[in-house]
Parts: structure tokens; sequence; C-alpha cells
């Protein structure tokens, strides 16, 4: 792509804070999206790179979009994973099918979901070693609330001898204001 074109050429930059205007901004997105490097762009036109990453994730075509890294759901890594640790597809065959850019982002896929996996099954074996410990617990604790309930019948009882024997009121009655 010829840096000398007419076509290149962009408007003046709008304001004295150096905004450009949305005419200028579309034409280093198409620039962008016709093959020319994102490097060279932020020296033809005094741009930095985040500048640029910002208009690219805000005026880039959904198909350039597509074409970039995040492009693939959680279930479609999955399956290339799956895939290729199971041997039905080699990395050439998983960066051509997926349409990957290159080997590294097959390769970090494949060290996430390792790294994810050695966690949970971290978490599976605490588990199951905490499980025998949470038995005793619960049974702790079911024998303390049935000791709790039972102090709780034997103090209504007491209470209900004691009204039928003195006449006298001890429960508060339903309703009644405090004073």
């Amino acid at each position: 792509m010829s840096l000398k074109n007419k076509e290149n050429e962009l408007p003046a930059r709008k304001t004295d804070r150096g905004h450009f205007d949305k005419l200028a901004i579309k034409k280093i997105v198409e620039c962008i999206e016709g093959g020319m490097p994102r490097k060279d762009v932020c020296l033809v036109y005094g741009v930095s790179r985040s500048t640029v990453s910002d208009w690219m994730r805000e005026y880039g075509s959904a198909s350039y979009k597509v074409s970039k890294w995040g492009h693939l759901n959680n279930a479609q890594k999955r399956s290339m994973i799956r895939a290729i640790r199971e041997g039905r597809m080699t990395l050439q065959e998983a960066k051509l099918a997926y349409n990957m850019k290159s080997y590294n982002a097959i390769i970090t896929l494949l060290r996430q979901e390792k790294e994810n996996s050695e966690l949970s099954s971290d978490m599976d074996s605490k588990d199951n070693k905490g499980s025998q410990g949470e038995d005793k617990e619960k049974k702790a604790l079911r024998k303390a609330l049935e000791e709790a309930e039972l102090k709780i019948k034997a103090l209504n009882t007491l209470i209900d001898v004691a009204e039928d024997q003195f006449k006298i009121a001890i429960r508060k009655k339903p309703g009644a204001r405090q004073s």
C-alpha cells in the first residue's frame, strides 16, 4: 500500500486537544484492515498503539474482529484442546481448522487448560480428605442439636409445672405490651 497516495492523506486534527475526526479514524481502520501493519500506521499518522487498538475494537469490521485472537468461544476452545490431547488433531490441523494465527495461541490455551485441570484435581482431593472430617463434624453437630432440643423440652416442662403449682403466669402473653 502506498503511503503517499492521496487517499491516505488525512484531514487535519479537529481540535486543539488532538482528536481525530471520524473520517480520519475510519481511514486508519481501513488501512489496518487492508493489511498495513499497526506499527507503520502509528508512525505515519502519529497515533499511539493503544489508540489504534481502541479504534480497531470500536470501529473495526466484524470480519476483522473475528479473525483476531479472541474469536473462539469456550466450547470451541474445549473441543480443540480435547481433540489435540486425544491425538485426533495436530497443532497444525487445529491452527487451520480454528483459523488461529499462531501455534503460540494454541499452546497457551493448552497450558491454561492444564493448569485449570490441575487446580480442580487438587480441589477434589482436598474435598475427599475434608469429607471425612465433615462427617465427624456433622455427627457432633447433630448430637449438640439433640441435646439442645431435649434441654428446651425440659425447660418448657419445668415452666408448665411451676405455673400449675404456684398459679402464676410465667410465660409472656402473646401481643402483650412492653413497659
